[in-house]
């Protein structure tokens, strides 16, 4: 009898080993199985972490301030592991710096890549892609004691700035009869080239005309100067207003004022818009996804902060339109 109980005691105790064990194998399956999905968990998280790495932008100062506020958001809202350099060349200078081995990721211009500058992208394998960000106002400043020449006819513009004009009673013998000063960005700038391509026909500017590469110089010399004259972007006139006088043109209809009212390549102000853009190095948007992410986020901002950094915005269709073409790169 002894013996049965004593039989019966190991059967038992066998029958516990084994429960015991099958239990540490379930619980183990479990913490597998738990640690699977917290493995799996932290790579989905992995997969949408923000980018990391840098965007390299460089050419006009007209465009400086939109592409440097449009930056300045992205690094601190949408990417901040992503570093946004924006400086400010001139855009003919900021061209050569992107047609380059390991150039700029991108360009910004006041004015269309040229045919010679598209040639040496392709002879460097490099395709670009033009992005139209703003509309901008050319805009003729004066000194704010200058009580005169508060409208001139764009005629008046080309007299003064060619040289035909040297003295302000040459233009209305009732203002007074002293030298006229003139004053603009450097052949660097794609706002001289606009100027002297589309307003002066490519007829040479006066020859004692001063020319500077840095838009903040030309505002503290128009502005201390009395019977200075100058021409750059509206941004610049818009951000200076307590400095400077913005001169109101006559294209036959009447005097207008610049202004992101009449700004507009179909407004009033047309004969004096232009188009700003960015370039961008389509190869560098295919291997680096900062890069191309960057340039998405431009064209779905751009007509936000337009306004607020002294452009007019651009269609919303065309805004849409270049997006699209942007999300087909790969």
């Amino acid at each position: 009898m002894n013996f049965k109980k004593y039989l019966m005691f190991l059967v038992v105790a066998a029958l516990a080993i084994v429960l015991v064990a099958c239990g540490g194998a379930d619980k183990g399956e479990t913490d597998t199985e738990d640690k699977g999905t917290e493995e799996g968990t932290a790579s989905e998280d992995a997969g949408s972490e923000e980018l990391e790495g840098s965007v390299v932008i460089d050419g006009s100062g007209t465009v400086f301030p939109l592409m440097q506020r449009i930056a300045e958001e992205y690094m601190s809202v949408d990417q901040p592991g992503v570093s946004v350099e924006v400086s400010r060349a001139g855009t003919g200078a900021g061209f050569e710096k992107f047609l380059a081995e390991d150039g700029t990721d991108f360009n910004d211009a006041s004015r269309e890549i040229k045919d010679e500058e598209q040639a040496k992208a392709d002879d460097l394998g490099i395709e670009v892609k033009e992005l139209k960000v703003a509309l901008d106002g050319l805009t003729i400043v004066t000194n704010p004691d200058n009580d005169w020449a508060k409208e001139l006819t764009e005629q008046q513009v080309k007299d003064i700035f060619l040289g035909t004009a040297t003295n302000w009673s040459d233009i209305n013998p009732e203002w007074p009869e002293e030298k006229i000063q003139t004053y603009g960005p450097n052949e660097n700038h794609g706002t001289y080239e606009f100027f002297y391509e589309n307003i002066l026909e490519e007829q040479d500017l006066v020859s004692d005309i001063d020319l500077q590469q840095d838009y903040s110089t030309l505002v503290t010399l128009v502005a201390e100067d009395k019977n200075a004259i100058g021409f750059f972007g509206f941004g610049y006139y818009n951000s200076n207003k307590e400095k400077i006088n913005a001169v109101g043109i006559d294209f036959g209809e009447g005097a207008v004022v610049p202004s992101l009212d009449t700004i507009g390549e179909e407004g009033p102000y047309a004969n004096f818009t232009r188009p700003v853009f960015t370039y961008l190095n389509v190869n560098h948007a295919k291997d680096k996804p900062e890069v191309l992410d960057y340039a998405k986020y431009v064209m779905e901002n751009t007509n936000t902060f337009a306004g607020e950094t002294g452009f007019a915005p651009i269609p919303d269709e065309e805004a849409k339109a270049l997006l699209e073409e942007l999300e087909a790169i790969k």
